[in-house]
C-alpha cells in the first residue's frame, strides 16, 4: 500500500465531496488508498448475459432487460406493499418482485434498461425473482462501466450504489493510479516474476479477462501475506529471545492434578497438558494457542498451568472477555481447589464491578503475592494492578482481545508463559496466517457423557412448531433459551422487537412458565442476578440477546431457539449452539429464519449439516474472507484486503517461506536494503512492530 495516497482524503476524488465522504466512512474508506484497496466481493461476467428464455430455475443468475410494465399493490393478509416490474430482453420476460420499497417507482420507468441478480423461481407458470439486487442503466457511460464486461460487485452501505461506486472507482484509478508504488523489494519481484502493483490494482477492479484478474489477485495477496508474515515472525523472535521462567513441574504434580478430577481426562487433554508442561520447563516464554470446540475441556488444561505456577511459588492470571465468564471461571476454579490437593492455593476475582474497598484489598493481595491465581476481565491490565511474580498467563476467547491487550497482560510479569484459548475453531490456514507467532495445540475430543445437539431450520410461518418443541422440553423439566439478534445499525428497533417478543411470551405462549429477559442495555448486576437464577433452575425460559455468546454453562438447558438466525454469522451461530447439550441430555437448536441472500442460505445449510466446529470455521472463512472473520480487534487481519488463507494456501506458504528467509538473514531488518520493509510494516501493522524489541 502507498503512504502518499493514504494522506489524500477521499473527498478529492471526482464525484465524492464532503457530504459523500461521510458515507464512505461507513465502508472504512477515508483516503484514496483506502478506496483503491476496497476490493470487489465478487464479479459478474456480463460480456455475454444469459437470455431470459434460458435462465435456470433454482439458480442465482444475472439478467438484463428493458422495463415493460411497473405496478404496485398491497397483499390482502399482511398489507405489505408489493412492487412488480416486468423485464423483457427480446427472448423472454421475467417478473421482479420487491416488498415495502415504494421509492422504486422513481427508478423503474418504462423503457429503462435494468440489470438484476437473484434467485430465479417459477411461480404460477411465470419466471420471477424475489428481491433481486438491481442496477438501472442511465447512460452510455453507465453501459460501458456496467455492461459488456466483467463487472465488479462491491460491499455497499446505505446511500452508495454499485453504479455510483464503479464510477467513483474509475475516476480514482484514472487520476491516482499512476501514483501507486511497489512496496515489495525489486529483487524479490524480479526473482518471483511478480507484476507491477499499478496494473494489478486496475485488473482487480476492471479485469480484461478472468485469467488476468486471478493473476492480479494472487500478486496483491502475496504482498499482503508477505508483510504480515514478516511482522509476525519478528514479533515471535523478539519474544523468544527474552529470558523467561523455567518452571520446575514434576511428574508427581501432573499425576496429582489428573487424579483430582472425578473423571478421566481425554487423550487430547492429556497431550496438551504434556505440551504445556514441556513449554513451562523451558527458559524462554511459552507462546501457545489452545483451540478446542465449545465444551471440549480447554479450561482443565489452562488450570493445569495456573496450578503448576502457583505450586512453584509464582502467580497466574486468567483473563476472560466478560464479567459473566470471568465469574464462571472463578467459581469453577474455587470449587476445584476447595477440598482437594490444591486447597492452599488462593484464588481471587478482579472485575470492574467490585466496590473500591474490596478492589483495594484484592489489589493488595495480588501485589504482595498472597493471590496464587487471579481471574478477571480487562480489569487485569489496568495500571493499578501489580503482581509480585506473574509467571503464567491464560487469555480466554482471545479473538475478543487485541494483540496489544495480550501484550499488556504479559508486561505485568517478567516474560511469563502465555496460553491463549479459543472456542472459535480456526482452520490451519488461518492459524499459519494469524498465529505464526504461536505454537498451536488442538483438543478435538468432547469429554464422554455429553449430549449431542441436533439443529433444525424453520420459516417464520413454522415458528409455532419450534415453540411447541420448547414447551415440551420445559414440561420434561429442561430449560430453554430464545436468542434475538441486536445489531448496531438498528439497535433500538431490535431491542424493541426483543422486548415485544418477551411480553408476548409472558401473556400467551409461555404464560404458565417462569420466564426472564436479558439484554446488553441492562445493568451488569441485573444481568448477573438473572443468570444466577437461570443456572439455579428458578427460570424455565430465558429470552436473551447475544450476551449469551460466550461461556454461559447451564447443563439443564437443552433447547435453544435463534430468531432471525440469518442475521448471525456462522461462528456466532456455532458459539450460541454450544450453550446447549452441555450436560447428559441431548440438545435441540431451532433456527427461525428466511434468508434473503445466497450466502445466508448456505450458512443455514452448513450449521444444520454439521456440529464440527472446524468444518464450520473453514466454511465461514471461505464465505466472508479473513478480514470479517474475527472483527476489528485483529488489526493485522483487517489489512488482508484481498488475500484469503482459506483459498490461497499456496500463495500463503510461498510468502511465509520468503518472510522466514528474510528474517533469518536479517533478524531485525537493520540492513540498509531492508529498512524500507521495516518502514512499510511499521505503517501497516503498528501494533505488531511496536512490540518488537530493538534487537
Amino acid at each position: 500500500m502507498n503512504g502518499n495516497l493514504a494522506d489524500i482524503s477521499i473527498q478529492f476524488v471526482k464525484g465524492v465531496g464532503p457530504a459523500r465522504k461521510k458515507l464512505f466512512a461507513n465502508l472504512e474508506v477515508e483516503s484514496v488508498e483506502d478506496l483503491l484497496y476496497l476490493f470487489p466481493r465478487r464479479y459478474e461476467d456480463r460480456r455475454n448475459m444469459i437470455p431470459i428464455a434460458q435462465v435456470q430455475t433454482g439458480e442465482w443468475q444475472s439478467i438484463a432487460g428493458t422495463v415493460r410494465t411497473f405496478s404496485e399493490r398491497k397483499t390482502w393478509h399482511t398489507k405489505k406493499q408489493v412492487t412488480e416490474v416486468l423485464l423483457d430482453d427480446g427472448s423472454g420476460v421475467i417478473v421482479c418482485v420487491w416488498f415495502n420499497q415504494p421509492y422504486l417507482k422513481n427508478y423503474f420507468h418504462s423503457g429503462k434498461k435494468v440489470v438484476c441478480y437473484g434467485r430465479v423461481d417459477l411461480y404460477k407458470n411465470r419466471l420471477q425473482m424475489i428481491s433481486p439486487e438491481y442496477e438501472v442503466i442511465e447512460s452510455e457511460e453507465d453501459e460501458q462501466l456496467n455492461l459488456q464486461r466483467i463487472v465488479p460487485v462491491y460491499p455497499l452501505t446505505r446511500g452508495i450504489t454499485q453504479r455510483y461506486l464503479r464510477k467513483v472507482m474509475k475516476s480514482c484509478l484514472d487520476k491516482y493510479g499512476d501514483q501507486l508504488r511497489d512496496e515489495l523489494p525489486a529483487p524479490l519481484r524480479r526473482r518471483l516474476g511478480l507484476d507491477e502493483i499499478r496494473g494489478c490494482i486496475t485488473q482487480i477492479h476492471y479485469p480484461d479477462d478472468p485469467e488476468r484478474q486471478e493473476a492480479a489477485i494472487k500478486r496483491v495477496s502475496f504482498e499482503e501475506f508477505y508483510f504480515f508474515q514478516v511482522s509476525i515472525i519478528l514479533r515471535r523472535m523478539s519474544i523468544k529471545q527474552k529470558e523467561g521462567i523455567a518452571h520446575k513441574v514434576t511428574d508427581a504434580f501432573s499425576l496429582r492434578f489428573c487424579d483430582a478430577f472425578p473423571f478421566e481426562l481425554t487423550k487430547a487433554q492429556k497431550k496438551v497438558i504434556r505440551d504445556v508442561k514441556e513449554d513451562m520447563g523451558q527458559p524462554v516464554p511459552m507462546l501457545r494457542l489452545l483451540q478446542g470446540d465449545v465444551g471440549s475441556g480447554k479450561t482443565v488444561v489452562a488450570l493445569y498451568g495456573c496450578l503448576a505456577a502457583a505450586d512453584g511459588g509464582h502467580q497466574a492470571a486468567f483473563m476472560a472477555p466478560t464479567e459473566i465468564l470471568a465469574r464462571q471461571h472463578y467459581e469453577n476454579i474455587c470449587r476445584f481447589v476447595a477440598d482437594g490437593p490444591f486447597k492452599d492455593v488462593s484464588v481471587e476475582l478482579l472485575s470492574s464491578s467490585l466496590k473500591k474497598k474490596d478492589r483495594d484489598e484484592v489489589l493488595q493481595r495480588i501485589a504482595d503475592g498472597q493471590a496464587g491465581i487471579v481471574v478477571g476481565t480487562h480489569a487485569l491490565i489496568t495500571e493499578d494492578v501489580t503482581f509480585q511474580d506473574l509467571s503464567y498467563v491464560v487469555i480466554d476467547e482471545q479473538h475478543k482481545f487485541g494483540v496489544r491487550q495480550r501484550a499488556l497482560l504479559s508486561e505485568k510479569g517478567n516474560n511469563p508463559d502465555v496460553l491463549i484459548m479459543t472456542a472459535t475453531p480456526i482452520p490451519r490456514t488461518l492459524c499459519i496466517t494469524l498465529y505464526g507467532d504461536l505454537d498451536v495445540s488442538v483438543i478435538n475430543e468432547i469429554p464422554p457423557g455429553r449430549g449431542t445437539v441436533e439443529t433444525q431450520h424453520y420459516t417464520h410461518e413454522e415458528a409455532d412448531k419450534a415453540y411447541d418443541l420448547v414447551r415440551r422440553r420445559i414440561r420434561e423439566g429442561r430449560q430453554a433459551y430464545v436468542v434475538y439478534p441486536i445489531i448496531e445499525e438498528s439497535e433500538k428497533l431490535d431491542l424493541k422487537a426483543a422486548q415485544e417478543m418477551f411480553r408476548k411470551f409472558k401473556t400467551s405462549l409461555f404464560k404458565d412458565q417462569r420466564i426472564a429477559l436479558v439484554h446488553g442495555k441492562m445493568k451488569q448486576a441485573e444481568t448477573e442476578a438473572i443468570m444466577r437464577d437461570f443456572k439455579a433452575g428458578k427460570i424455565d425460559l430465558l429470552v436473551a440477546t447475544t450476551v449469551l455468546e460466550v461461556g454461559v454453562d447451564v447443563a439443564n438447558a437443552t433447547v435453544m431457539v435463534i430468531e432471525h438466525a440469518d442475521r448471525f454469522g456462522l461462528a456466532q451461530l456455532h458459539q450460541l449452539r454450544g450453550r446447549i447439550g452441555r450436560g447428559e441430555h441431548d440438545g435441540l437448536c431451532l433456527l427461525v429464519a428466511e434468508p434473503k441472500t445466497q450466502d445466508g442460505q448456505r450458512r443455514l445449510e452448513a450449521i444444520c449439516a454439521t456440529t464440527d466446529g472446524f468444518k464450520i470455521a473453514q466454511y465461514d472463512l471461505e464465505i466472508r474472507g479473513p478480514g470479517k472473520y474475527f472483527g476489528r480487534h485483529q488489526h493485522g487481519l483487517n489489512e488482508l484486503k484481498v488475500a484469503n488463507p482459506a483459498t490461497q494456501l499456496d500463495v500463503l506458504e510461498l510468502a511465509r517461506k520468503e518472510a522466514k528467509a528474510l528474517t533469518a538473514a536479517d533478524p531485525f531488518l537493520k540492513k540498509n536494503e531492508n529498512r524500507e520493509i521495516r518502514r512499510v510494516i511499521g505503517r501497516r501493522y503498528p501494533t505488531y512492530l511496536a512490540m518488537v524489541a530493538a534487537g
